[in-house]
């Protein structure tokens, strides 16, 4: 080993604790890396100087290790990886490039953006060329974190999924506009924790939060230059460490504080997290972690160029997951998000890139089943989205338990029945009954499901019935990002408008549909700002607008529709039925008449299989061990309908009815419940 200038005690270091881990006396710096010849700790200032540097003097395992006397919570550093710098074998260490550590609990600052935290000369643009700047000056430093807390108590909740309402939320939209919170905690986890904030989620139902991601991630360069920046944050570059910006006072503490104050209101925490990627980008992106501390091992090489990265995600780069020593750190990460944050659950994005093995998607794969038995993961909330962009990605249904998933198919089906699609109904009556053709198999229970109408990446609900095309010109990609494939309607103007008839319309439809939401077996989530009408404006891509577009607008928060979501949610927890975690007595056959499930038709019989392709009326019948319940959805006009025999009692109407007639008269686009308990 080479002779270090730092003081290392041998005696005291350990290699069985990754990252920098204040101990009595000091502190274990240790980080991976299977293709290094040496390990170099840089110590810095509180200012970003730097003070000392050296080797670390131990290795074993292919983890270089050493314990610093003296040095505790607040220090800052980072690595310099000694190495061959071979592109066309997949080797890129560069000594020049101080590099993050993958375990740091926190960064003390943004990456600053500049051509020397490159490896290669990026001016002329040929990878196989050596940069030799040093890049310190602009990488985040580390900071040597004090993991105790006082959690005064603080338990998981561990909230069953038939009982769970999610709520997915960008942290800093969510509260920039809010007029309660301070504004110097607002867009921050301070701001989460607002008592305003936490009266609102409980008052529309809500038991789960689900952050977009809140990992360290880059503002990528090509949005700083055009003035834009990266807002969704789905472009990690530290598994552990929180976004700085997102920290009101600076501290790692202050997410704690968070997530205890939600517990409290009875709210669990689910984070949004991209273990597919990271911000590194392709093998001509810059050199801030992984690339330097070892590109073989922390990324997917193309196996015949190893020059060159191999993207599954569209992103420029794939984390190598399968590899031991990365997913140790993906699931070191998550561990430490649970045991040390208290955080209830995680959603994994483009997880269909963590089952990739060498012949494709395995849903028994390495990180499958390393979740499935690991005793702290295994037991907190998994939920997955079942895509990526590589071949055979689409897997929605083929993930093993105990992971759920949200559900695309909910979402276009949903829209396309409101929206009076041709051939539709069959299709929405599955996603009632929490599509059991997708979910109903390998002893999956009928919440595998995450049920929503829209998510952060769309249009949101307000949208959906605003806008026919998609407006995202503000993105400065010509209009050619974000999907083309909305299953929108603008009923009648493109965007807001003065007309009371078409406002009253698109109020309908969204009513119906947060209904459908609502009554479906499944766990169902709601896109934040869609219970009080929120727009952005026909922009179906908001990933670079940190600004009004994206921020909910509190002042103009509908209020009826917020108290029909609140009575939404208060059904759903009245009647347990409507969150059945069985599939039993579903066939997913569109016609079947079964014991516990009728299909109703408006003339008052059975639905039969020749009435699925035509009628936009139905009703759904749930037999209770005490009661019945009757759903009615009707996407048409006006329509009689003949309710079936007994003491029918109405529960909820998204439009003006007279209950007690009978026929029933069902309004257009309009949703009833009724029960005979």
């Amino acid at each position: 080993m080479t002779k270090s200038d730092l003081p290392f005690d041998r005696s005291a270091a350990r290699s069985d604790m990754l990252g920098a881990e204040p101990q009595e006396g000091g502190t274990n710096f240790a980080i991976f890396s299977e293709h290094a010849s040496a390990v170099e700790l840089c110590l810095f200032d509180d200012s970003g100087a730097p003070t000392q540097s050296g080797m670390l003097p131990e290795m074993e395992g292919g983890i270089w290790f050493g314990f610093l006397p003296d040095v505790g919570p607040g220090q800052r550093y980072g690595y310099r990886v000694h190495g061959p710098y071979e592109p066309d074998r997949g080797h890129r260490f560069n000594p020049a490039k101080l590099l993050i550590d993958p375990y740091a609990r926190r960064l003390d600052r943004e990456l600053i953006w500049n051509d020397a935290v490159f490896g290669y000369d990026v001016a002329t643009g040929d990878d196989l060329t050596f940069d030799d700047r040093d890049s310190a000056p602009f990488v985040p430093k580390g900071v040597v974190s004090d993991p105790v807390f006082d959690w005064n108590g603080d338990l998981a909740i561990r909230r069953r999924w038939s009982e769970t309402v999610i709520y997915e939320a960008h942290l800093r939209g969510l509260t920039m506009q809010h007029p309660a919170v301070p504004e110097e905690q607002r867009g921050t986890f301070a701001a989460l924790a607002h008592p305003a904030v936490l009266d609102h989620l409980n008052r529309i139902g809500v038991t789960a939060v689900e952050l977009l991601p809140v990992q360290s991630f880059l503002r990528d360069q090509h949005l700083v230059d055009k003035g834009l920046t990266n807002y969704w944050g789905y472009n990690t570059i530290n598994f552990f460490s929180p976004q700085a910006s997102y920290l009101a006072g600076g501290h790692v503490e202050e997410i704690k504080r968070t997530v205890k104050a939600l517990h409290k209101a009875g709210i669990e925490v689910i984070l949004d997290v991209v273990y597919n990627h990271t911000a590194e980008g392709s093998e001509k992106g810059p050199t801030l972690s992984f690339r330097g501390i070892d590109n073989l091992t922390y990324y997917l090489t193309d196996p015949d160029h190893p020059r060159h990265c191999y993207d599954v995600t569209g992103t420029g780069n794939t984390l190598n997951v399968a590899h031991p020593a990365v997913l140790r750190m993906v699931l070191d990460s998550l561990r430490y998000w649970v045991e040390v944050m208290h955080i209830d659950g995680f959603r994994f994005d483009l997880a269909s890139t963590l089952g990739r093995e060498p012949t494709g998607f395995e849903r028994e794969g390495a990180f499958f089943a390393a979740m499935k038995q690991d005793p702290v993961l295994s037991s907190v909330k998994l939920i997955a989205e079942p895509w990526d962009v590589g071949d055979g990605g689409y897997q929605v249904g083929g993930f093993p338990w105990p992971f759920r998933e949200w559900n695309d198919k909910f979402r276009d089906d949903v829209r396309g029945f409101w929206r009076r699609d041709p051939e539709m109904t069959g299709r929405f009556s599955e996603r009632l009954l929490g599509s059991p053709v997708q979910f109903g198999h390998s002893l999956r229970p009928a919440t595998s499901s995450v049920n929503f109408i829209a998510a952060h990446d769309g249009f949101t609900l307000r949208d959906t019935v605003s806008y026919n095309h998609k407006h995202n010109e503000a993105n400065g990609e010509d209009g050619r990002d974000g999907h083309d494939h909305n299953v929108s309607d603008n009923m009648g103007a493109e965007g807001a408008t003065d007309d009371a008839v078409i406002n009253d319309a698109r109020n309908a439809r969204v009513k119906a549909m947060l209904a459908a939401l609502f009554l479906s077996r499944g766990v169902p989530m709601l896109l934040a700002g869609d219970e009080m009408g929120n727009t952005q404006d026909g922009n179906n891509n908001v990933y670079a607008q940190d600004n009004d577009t994206s921020w909910l607008d509190w002042d103009a928060a509908d209020t009826d529709l917020i108290d029909w979501v609140a009575r939404l949610t208060a059904l759903r927890r009245s009647f347990p039925d409507l969150s059945s975690r069985t599939f039993e007595g579903i066939s997913g056959a569109q016609g079947d008449r079964l014991d516990a499930v009728h299909w109703w038709h408006p003339e008052g019989r059975h639905m039969e299989d020749s009435d699925w392709p035509t009628t936009l009326c139905f009703g759904l019948i749930l037999d209770g061990d005490d009661h019945n319940l009757l759903m009615l959805f009707n996407a048409g006009d006006a329509t009689t309908i003949t309710l079936p025999e007994g003491n029918w009692r109405l529960r909820l109407a998204s439009r003006d009815l007279a209950p007690e007639a009978r026929p029933l008269e069902m309004p257009p686009q309009s949703v009833a419940v009724f029960d005979n308990g």
